[in-house]
């Protein structure tokens, strides 16, 4: 698979453009009894269209940066890829007039999966934000999960190793040091060493950034690895979890009670306020071990 460019400079295959996830501006602080200005670091956000085959699929609102991962990574979730190689070319679009802004990824399919992209465009309304990927879905159809229940397999894990997995991925989050306004995503192996780490405004584009990064490394299926999010369990991110096949979703916070339901339904085990040697076990926790 190649990266091009239509208009101008082009990417490699893995997205080496450098983009700053956080913005410094000028702001006014209230403290000590009086108003002085200070500079401030926040999040950047900003839409990205993704199109397939020269036709508008989406437009989400993303924090620049690993765009290419995070269009693989929702292309997978989506069904309309299985595997990074099914993409022919992948690459930024330029405008003449706005150089700097590369708001605007164009895909290219290989021949045989473009009956899987017409396929699932039918099905689905991509239409997302960057609180929730699912509000811009058409139909109660169309949020049904794509993926199947995750089968039973010998991944077993110590309650200890999830003692420190949080102090872990919040100490890789340099983005989040700067604003105080990005969700993580944080991919462990079965010996609770962190392998991937995805940081972006929007809870289920972090997810999509880690599931694209692993899918560009060739490590799907993920049947022996733990996620971790930073905010809460949406049933969004469970789907996503369950097409990567990765078998312990947790997060920091709290789950809604679609993502619990979800995660039975599933065979996942979900584990919710995972703060240093405490953490509620919502379902499957035969995985478990004391």
């Amino acid at each position: 698979m190649k990266a091009v460019g239509r208009r101008r400079q082009i990417t490699t295959s893995k997205g080496a453009f450098k983009m700053a996830m956080d913005a410094e501006l000028e702001i006014h602080r209230w403290e000590n009894g009086a108003i002085r200005s200070r500079k401030d670091c926040v999040a950047q956000e900003a839409p990205l269209e993704i199109r397939i085959n020269g036709e508008s699929l989406t437009i989400t609102m993303r924090t620049p940066g690993d765009d290419f991962s995070l269009t693989s990574g929702f292309l997978f979730a989506e069904g309309v890829i299985q595997s990074y190689a099914d993409i022919e070319t992948i690459g930024y679009e330029c405008f003449n007039s706005e150089p700097d802004k590369r708001n605007l990824i164009r895909v290219t399919l290989k021949t045989e999966n473009i009956l899987a992209y017409d396929r699932a465009k039918l099905e689905r309304n991509f239409i997302s934000t960057s609180s929730c990927g699912i509000c811009g879905k058409s139909s109660l159809e169309a949020v049904r999960c794509l993926a199947k229940p995750l089968t039973d397999h010998d991944f077993r894990a110590p309650a200890t190793l999830f003692e420190k997995l949080s102090a872990r991925m919040r100490a890789s989050q340099s983005a989040f040091d700067k604003t105080g306004g990005l969700h993580a995503a944080a991919l462990f192996s079965n010996e609770g060493e962190m392998l991937i780490l995805s940081e972006d405004i929007g809870r289920h584009n972090a997810v999509d950034k880690l599931i694209g990064r692993a899918l560009y490394e060739n490590r799907l299926p993920l049947s022996s690895h733990i996620l971790l999010v930073s905010g809460r369990t949406s049933f969004e991110i469970l789907q996503k979890a369950a097409v990567a096949r990765i078998p312990i979703v947790c997060a920091v916070s709290a789950p809604s009670s679609l993502a619990v339901e979800l995660a039975r339904e599933l065979n996942i085990t979900l584990i919710g306020f995972l703060r240093g040697d405490t953490m509620n076990i919502y379902s499957g926790v035969e995985r478990i071990s004391a």
